[in-house]
């Protein structure tokens, strides 16, 4: 297994064969997190963003609900931001096309509930801010923090805000962890004489996929005859297994938009196989 932010499940079930891979060949250390008073966070975040734009840099803004989302996004608007709002009823490659628009510059700010669960890897985001950090629960928890802090990790200026009144444990875990990382790769740097450099990543073009249907989308994507078989009680177990390794083979090769849509429609299956099951 690899993962980035194991949970405490997996530390404690492979703690003894675990390997660190902190070090980057790219040089980039993890993004500084300062902590801004919750009292004016939006004022302070305007300020942020605007220092932003002025860069010609991306921000993430991480909200705790969905009304909060609508009524920030609405409101950063208002003020002439150019801002789009990242929901759970917004279809995959609509989703793809937002995060696509984000990086060339489109709009300049992404507001959204739990970002990190896009699997978002946005080499021009620079800033990301997280308000009511100090909330706990799983939306602000230390695997979670450190996730949403990844995301200004792709970039040379890259920088995290936790709004919060008080550090909480999930807090100050994520950031000692967060700091272990940045000192050992500073440490890196240093010895192999690394000048860090943001990630340049083109933007894959999706046109060829606008009018498709998540489906068939999946399928002119990969181009699988196996993905075309109609689905029946006997195989549809056999039809989540080879599009989780569609899934893992298109994330092993940072295919990351790819693994979005084929990771959404195996859920799919799965969630109609366990329906199946439920009615016998």
């Amino acid at each position: 297994m690899v993962s980035a932010t194991p949970g405490t499940y997996e530390l404690n079930r492979s703690k003894k064969y675990i390997v660190d891979l902190i070090i980057r060949p790219t040089g980039l250390v993890d993004p500084e997190v300062v902590i801004h008073p919750i009292n004016g966070q939006i004022q302070d975040l305007i300020q942020e963003i605007q220092k932003n734009v002025e860069k010609k840099q991306r921000t993430l803004v991480t909200t705790l609900t969905k009304k909060m989302s609508e009524d920030l996004a609405a409101y950063l608007k208002e003020k002439g931001f150019k801002v789009e709002y990242l929901h759970s009823e917004i279809d995959t490659l609509t989703r793809i096309e937002i995060l696509k628009n984000l990086r060339l510059g489109k709009f300049d700010v992404l507001v959204g509930i739990n970002l990190l669960r896009e699997g978002l890897d946005l080499p021009e985001v620079s800033l990301v801010a997280v308000l009511d950090a100090d909330k706990e629960g799983f939306l602000r928890s230390e695997p979670t923090l450190i996730q949403i802090c990844g995301r200004a990790a792709r970039n040379i200026d890259g920088r995290v805000i936790f709004y919060a009144d008080t550090v909480t444990g999930s807090m100050q875990r994520a950031l000692r962890e967060m700091n272990r990382r940045r000192d050992k790769q500073l440490e890196y740097n240093k010895k192999n004489n690394i000048k860090p450099k943001s990630i340049i990543k083109a933007v894959h073009e999706l046109y060829e996929f606008r009018n498709l249907s998540k489906e068939e989308s999946i399928n002119h994507i990969f181009a699988e005859e196996q993905l075309n078989y109609k689905i029946t009680p006997k195989n549809i177990g056999g039809i989540i297994k080879e599009i989780e390794l569609q899934m893992r083979e298109a994330a092993d090769n940072l295919d990351f938009e790819s693994a979005a849509v084929l990771r959404e429609r195996m859920l799919e299956l799965k969630n109609m196989k366990s329906c199946k099951h439920s009615k016998h």
